[in-house]
This record gives structure tokens, sequence and C-alpha cells, in this order.
């Protein structure tokens, strides 16, 4: 069913206009409190029409011609395509990098994702690794443990709709400048415990699971921590720094695509999925009311007072669930602190995959003093 037509099912429901608005906007919340896996459903499902050894083609869309290194997802598979090699009208034909999982069918229906890596540390990108269990509130949260040569961690969160798999993009990099890194699953992940509700918080109350994260990494010989976030990952990594009682071991953060109006993001993530337009406000007091949001943590979270440490905010025009207007704004207050890296032509969360080299060369520029 449509979800144009299941939203207004739901609003000429027998239970009552009332009940039915406060059904309608709750359907439009669940999109950001607790989203689909991998990719906006704006970006659709695409056609797989051949693939090589070396190469697939797609039906042409913005999503399957855009430049850089992309996963490619559908049932049981999992690939990873790179350069655009050849397009036509209706097609566009992208260099084949790997086929992590199952098997490329022509025919067949896939979406294109971040997330370009599955697997673990070792599986993916042949890097040593340790499963490890970080004591959480809920219970033990899963991270795998990257050993690397200094006494400053990195840690790495992922957001909304990924998997503790969307910062293995950036994990050889930072192996390669000698980071520890732990790279945290956190509650509603596979393998760790789920909210008492059910639902994501948009970083409000996850943040205490990074929290538990910096202290394992002190109690494990992090003199100093560096926190890369990723959407809501980037909203936890800003409360961590405001609250965490080890706060004073950060010496840097990387946000990427962050989640800093959670009101925003509630309307932009409806909006994806057809909500329409009139069924917004109630699709953001039923978020507020469902995880607890407070209209006033908008401006908390992108207070400019909270920033204390070297800040690379990556962010792009082109995003549309996370607008970066609040993160220029916060970049224009903070000059002093926060460097702002713009990228354009990247949709949320795919800072990184639009143009490896130059991110991970504007990061390695950031880390060095902080190595």
């Amino acid at each position: 069913m449509r979800t144009r037509t299941a939203v207004a099912m739901a609003t000429t429901t027998v239970l009552g206009a009332g009940t039915a608005a406060l059904a309608a906007g709750r359907y439009g919340s669940r999109f950001a409190l607790r989203p689909a896996p991998q990719v906006p459903a704006s970006e659709g499902d695409i056609t797989l029409h051949g693939a090589r050894a070396d190469r697939v083609v797609l039906t042409r869309t913005p999503a399957t011609a855009r430049p850089g290194v992309w996963g490619l997802t559908g049932p049981d598979l999992h690939a990873a395509v790179g350069e655009v090699l050849d397009t036509t009208a209706y097609s566009v034909t992208r260099r084949l990098l790997g086929v992590r999982r199952g098997t490329l069918t022509p025919g067949g229906r896939v979406r294109l994702t971040p997330q370009v890596y599955a697997g673990d540390p070792g599986s993916a990108l042949g890097l040593d690794h340790t499963d490890v269990l970080v004591p959480g509130e809920l219970g033990p949260l899963p991270a795998w443990f990257v050993p690397g040569t200094r006494d400053t961690w990195a840690i790495t969160v992922h957001g909304l709709g990924t998997t503790r798999e969307h910062p293995l993009n950036v994990a050889t990099a930072l192996h390669t400048h000698g980071f520890p890194q732990l790279v945290l699953g956190y509650r509603n992940d596979p393998g760790a415990p789920a909210s008492p509700d059910g639902i994501g918080h948009l970083g409000a109350t996850e943040w205490r699971d990074l929290d538990a994260a910096m202290r394992y990494a002190v109690e494990y010989g992090a003199r100093r921590i560096v926190l890369l976030g990723w959407s809501s990952g980037a909203a936890m990594a800003l409360r961590a720094l405001a609250w965490s009682e080890v706060r004073d071991r950060v010496s840097g953060l990387v946000l990427d695509s962050p989640v800093l109006d959670w009101q925003d993001t509630v309307r932009a993530a409806a909006a994806s999925h057809g909500v329409p337009d009139a069924l917004m406000p109630l699709a953001v007091r039923a978020a507020e009311g469902r995880a607890g949001l407070r209209p006033e943590s908008v401006a908390d979270l992108a207070d400019p007072a909270r920033l204390t440490v070297p800040t690379l905010l990556v962010h792009g025009p082109d995003d549309t669930l996370a607008p970066w207007a609040a993160s220029r704004e916060l970049a224009a207050l903070r000059d002093d602190l926060v460097i702002l890296h713009t990228v354009p032509g990247a949709p949320h969360g795919a800072m990184w995959n639009v143009g490896p080299a130059d991110y991970e060369e504007t990061l390695r520029r950031f880390l060095t003093p902080l190595m």
C-alpha cells in the first residue's frame, strides 16, 4: 500500500478525527525514530540490467549517476560499485568493485547505499580486530576494536538507517594514521540491547552508549579520544562532549551530516516517504511525545557554546534529511574551532562516498594535530 493511501485511510478511520490525526502523526514520525536500513526511501529501487566481472548496468537515475563509491544492496545481496564508465539516456554502467554477499541477478531490484562494506573489519578490509563488549546501561554493547599505535583513540558511531558497518568506510584511513578504533554498536542495533520503547531518539538517549564507549576506551589506555559521528551519531557526539564524565579526554570531533535540528529531520524523513505537508506538525509532535524530545533541545544541540574542541564538520547542500543550514550557522559562529568542509552532490550520510580521496585528505589534515 502506498504511503499517501495509508495516511488517507488513517485519517478517515471510524476511530474518529482526533484519534486518526494522532495515528497519522505517529505514522509520520516513525521514519525518523525507526528508520529503514541503509537508504532513504526517496532514492527508490532501481533495476539491475546486467553484470560482468568488472561492471554493472543499472537504470539511470540521479542516484546511479552520482560519482564516487557506493554499496549496492538488495535481498541477500551486498556489492560495491565505483566510477561511472558509461551512460545512455536510460542506463548507467559502473565499475564493479566486488560482491560481498549474494549474487548479482539481471532484472533484480537493488538500491545504492553509502554503506559500502559488509562484514567486520577483518572480512571487509583485512584489518586485525577483536570483537568486544562495552558495558552499557541497558546491557553489553557490541563493538569492534581495531588496534593502533597511538594513545589517541578514534570512536566511530553510525547514524540513521545504517549499522556499524557504515564507519568502515573510513576505517582503513584511520588505521593508516595509527589510531586505535572502537567501532560502536548501540541500542537497537543488531546484537545490542533494545531501548525500553523500541524506538530511536535521534541521539537524545543513545549518547549514553557513546559515553560508555568513551569510558571503556579510557579504561583500556586511551589518553585522548576523537569522536567521529554520522547523522544522529554526530548528535550523540555533541551530547557526549557536553555531558560525559570523561569529556576532558576528547581532543576533537568529526561531525558528518549532523542532525542538529531534530524537528527538521523528522519533517524530512516523513516527507521522503510521501507524508503530506499538512501532517508534518503532527509528525513532529508525535516524535516529541514518543521519544521525549523537547523543542528547546534543538537550540541546545546547536548551541555554539557546546563546542570546546577542534571540530571538523562535513556536510553539503544536497542533504535533505539533515538540512545543512544549521551546520553553516554553527561553523560561522565558532570559526575559531570549526572547519566546515562542504561536499556538494552528496545525500545524507554520504559525504565520503562522492569523493573518498578528498574526504580522507581533509580528515588527515584535521587529525594530524590531534594525533
